[in-house]
């Protein structure tokens, strides 16, 4: 049997080629990337989701390229799991992977969560905006990001209104760096923030729930400007939470516009 040349031949390593141009690259690597994905939640369970991943790394002057399957090769060889406490291992493997002094890790999936209704308990699955934001080696962060919906009233609609107020539904979008000691659950700034609302959403309403919310909405009006001072005041009270951003945005019912509000704050200035 006559062997193919082809076959006998190594494939060229272009990525690991030499690149004259002198120039190093922050970040280099894959995003848009689907994976399944497992999250520990606080009652010790496991939630499976997807999660919408980046990898990066440093690139370093004298490499032409990196070597994008293997973002993919380390990802698979962690089962899954998705925490505080395997993310570092991820990024220490894409350094040893990829030649790399740093490795940057970006995921974002949708956290479920069971909510019963106020008044009858009738229950449904609710689903926040989650994610979590990682660097590794010459510099080292975590970041969770959370968005929650919420129900805001006007507080000038119901002061000059002779009955009713205008309400709309907004969106609290957090970015919170926990301390390094603590676990910080998505479960608790999610409560943390709900609380701060005029009033939580909830995917199951009979008619008497309706009423409460309603009621419980009129009676805690909110602009923007209150809702990022409130949920401010939930995270200075939490030991747990080093620095955040809060950002929030009112899709308003009588404007053609939106309402918004961003309070950045680092707790060890304070």
């Amino acid at each position: 049997m006559i062997k193919s040349e082809t076959a006998k031949t190594p494939l060229v390593d272009i990525q690991s080629s030499e690149d004259k141009r002198n120039i190093p690259i922050d970040r280099v690597g894959v995003r848009q990337v689907k994976y399944p994905m497992h999250l520990r939640i606080k009652d010790n369970g496991m939630m499976q989701t997807v999660g919408l991943f980046t990898l990066t790394v440093d690139l370093p002057k004298h490499f032409k390229g990196t070597h994008m399957s293997r973002f993919l090769e380390v990802l698979g060889e962690h089962n899954h799991d998705m925490t505080a406490e395997t993310i570092p291992l991820i990024l220490q493997r894409l350094r040893e992977r990829l030649d790399a002094e740093t490795s940057h890790l970006e995921v974002k999936f949708t956290y479920f969560r069971e909510k019963a209704a106020p008044v009858t308990g009738k229950k449904g699955m609710m689903g926040y905006e989650c994610g979590f934001v990682a660097s590794g080696g010459a510099t080292t962060d975590f970041e969770i990001l959370v968005t929650v919906p919420v129900t805001t009233l006007c507080p000038c609609s119901k002061e000059i209104s002779d009955y009713g107020a205008h309400n709309q539904r907004g969106y609290v979008s957090v970015r919170v760096r926990p301390t390094p000691d603590n676990v910080l659950w998505l479960e608790c700034v999610i409560d943390m923030i709900e609380a701060c609302g005029s009033a939580p959403l909830y995917p199951v309403l009979k008619r008497p729930d309706e009423k409460f919310v309603t009621e419980q909405a009129y009676n805690n009006p909110r602009f923007v400007e209150d809702m990022v001072r409130e949920v401010a005041l939930a995270f200075d009270k939490d030991d747990r939470i080093l620095s955040y951003e809060i950002e929030v945005e009112n899709h308003e019912s009588i404007h053609d516009h939106n309402a918004y509000a961003y309070l950045k704050r680092d707790k060890s200035n304070l």
